[in-house]
């Protein structure tokens, strides 16, 4: 059996460590451009509160509101309700938005829930209830608008409007800077989702 040269062992090494760093310095480079646009668009979310249309003329999603923030979605969507999944933390923010809630003649309604923690079957029918009699357009909201306000904008297209599985679980997705993954604390919201299905009368997903 014939043994590789010297020269050709050299030239194989050589061309070796040539490629190494041409695919390290690409990978490097996709990392670097995911990062920035991961970062570009956690930023966008932020500047526009997250806010989104769940049902148009019916129910809006957020992250947590300023006073101005509530003025504007009042101004422009007509915000009768707010549901604040939070609860009452008797916070700065909190305050504020009960304040401005009032000054607007805009009922405020705390519903506390983690989103790191499965929302049970009961807590799940009690939110929907919420949301179902809460005088419309409504707005939903958390802290960042992601998770927690991702399962009740699912639930409320599920259990109220109606709609398929698909269109329900698409609030909890990247779109809205909800992490849809196994390693993410968050994914007890997926979870909760997917143990209501029956439920909600998706019984063959």
């Amino acid at each position: 059996m014939l043994q590789p040269s010297c020269f050709e062992t050299f030239m194989t090494t050589t061309i070796a460590s040539r490629q190494f760093p041409r695919s390290r310095k690409a990978a490097l480079s996709f990392l670097a451009l995911l990062f920035l646009i991961v970062g570009s668009y956690a930023l966008y979310l932020k500047a526009t509160n997250n806010f989104h249309t769940v049902v148009a003329g019916e129910v809006y999603r957020s992250s947590q509101p300023s006073p101005q923030a509530i003025t504007d979605f009042s101004k422009r969507y007509g915000i009768r309700t707010i549901i604040n999944l939070r609860g009452g933390t008797n916070s700065r923010a909190w305050n504020a938005e009960v304040e401005q809630a009032k000054i607007l003649g805009i009922e405020h309604i705390d519903f506390p829930m983690s989103a790191y923690k499965e929302l049970s079957p009961e807590r799940a029918k009690e939110l929907i209830q919420v949301m179902k009699d809460a005088p419309k357009p409504l707005l939903i909201h958390c802290l960042s608008g992601a998770d927690r306000t991702g399962l009740a904008s699912a639930l409320y297209l599920a259990a109220v409007s109606k709609t398929n599985e698909k269109v329900a679980e698409g609030q909890m997705s990247i779109f809205y800077g909800h992490i849809a993954l196994s390693i993410s604390r968050a994914f007890a919201m997926d979870r909760t989702f997917e143990k209501l299905e029956p439920l909600l009368g998706f019984h063959e997903s």
